[in-house]
């Protein structure tokens, strides 16, 4: 019996369909990509219904592209369109998504990180045939701009809010005044939301990309916080201070080229009574329940920053997905941490653990 005559038409033509879906999928996110640098979602919803014209004249582009721009975002369902009027609108619904900066459910970042991302693919695909992988240092401003703007919905909205209440004895330390270290502390938001909120306690952020550093430093000035909160320079895998209440991590441990090596750098520089507070992705080690949306986004970013950057350094390369409740307690074992608990936090993006000796 030939291949062809094996094949089921209709479950071929439902596949056909799936890839045409995927594919313009990622157009709309290209087109939304867009829109977020451009400032076009913010327009809108600053605007209200707004020709083509008048959101041109708003966001300050040329009327040919907004019209053009404006009819694929229609055509996605991202904006509405009313024929009587000729005028686009952003349902309200959509706001949090597309245009609410620093919001919890804001895309923006997310978008401003795949752009940039798109400028190293030619060095991944190197790297898929002759291995290795990608630098820190290769990516651009705008990646870590990206990143910034992410991950900063998270701290402004959950950081103090949900995840430190959900650890009680962290809560108390922080409150109290304690010593802390935020490892691999990027530009420094968590460290300084921390500050803001618990003035008690003192700051030190360690991270080993020198100009997420000097970002973060800045930060903390324009911030107001600048007397107890500081960065630094230095590989947590090779050493850290010690004598410090509560080490963080967040959504560090499956980047890092010795993730051993953090750990165990971080289970030294602990007090006795000491806590290790790791938030990280929020997946299975089973391949079979990484999937939908949220597997595919995971694999993807892995691919285009986490794993590469960490087999760049000739690291474990673990990769978004590298590290699952089952891995972290099989690693922070190899380190001496006895006590690990899974704090009760709901998050489609991320687990939150508290490690102690």
């Amino acid at each position: 019996m030939s291949v062809a005559a094996s094949i089921d038409s209709a479950k071929q033509e439902a596949f056909v369909g799936q890839v045409l879906a995927n594919t313009s999928a990622a157009m709309v996110t290209t087109l939304a990509a867009l829109g977020d640098r451009l400032g076009l979602f913010k327009a809108l919803a600053a605007s209200g219904p707004a020709t083509s014209a008048d959101i041109a004249a708003r966001a300050g582009i040329v009327e040919r592209y907004a019209r053009e721009w404006l009819g694929g975002m229609t055509s996605a369902g991202y904006v509405t369109y009313d024929a009587s009027t000729r005028r686009f609108a952003l349902p309200p619904e959509h706001v949090a998504a597309l245009a609410d900066e620093g919001g919890p459910v804001f895309f923006g970042g997310l978008y401003e990180m795949l752009l940039s991302a798109s400028s190293v693919v030619d060095r991944i695909a190197e790297a898929f045939r002759l291995g290795g992988g990608v630098p820190q240092s290769a990516y651009d401003s705008r990646f870590w701009d990206g990143m910034e703007r992410f991950s900063g919905g998270w701290y402004d909205n959950q950081l103090v809010q949900q995840w430190v209440p959900a650890m009680p004895d962290v809560e108390r330390k922080l409150r109290d005044g304690a010593l802390v270290a935020d490892v691999g502390c990027g530009r420094g938001r968590a460290a300084i939301r921390l500050a803001q909120t618990f003035p008690a306690s003192r700051y030190v952020g360690y991270d080993v990309f020198a100009p997420s550093v000097e970002r973060a430093t800045a930060h903390a000035r324009e911030a107001g916080v600048a007397d107890r909160v500081r960065f630094e320079v230095r590989d947590a895998a090779s050493d850290l201070p010690d004598g410090f209440d509560v080490i963080t991590t967040f959504d560090v441990l499956h980047d890092a080229a010795d993730p051993v090596g953090v750990l165990r750098s971080i289970f030294r520089a602990l007090k006795p009574d000491g806590i290790y507070v790791c938030l990280d992705v929020n997946c299975s080690d089973k391949v079979e329940e990484n999937t939908g949306p949220l597997g595919s986004l995971f694999h993807g970013i892995s691919i285009l920053y986490c794993m590469t950057t960490s087999l760049a350094a000739g690291g474990a390369g673990l990769g978004t997905l590298g590290l699952h409740e089952h891995k972290l307690r099989e690693l922070a074992a190899v380190v001496g941490f006895r006590d690990i608990r899974r704090a009760p936090i709901e998050n489609p993006f991320n687990n939150l653990y508290e490690l102690r000796r």
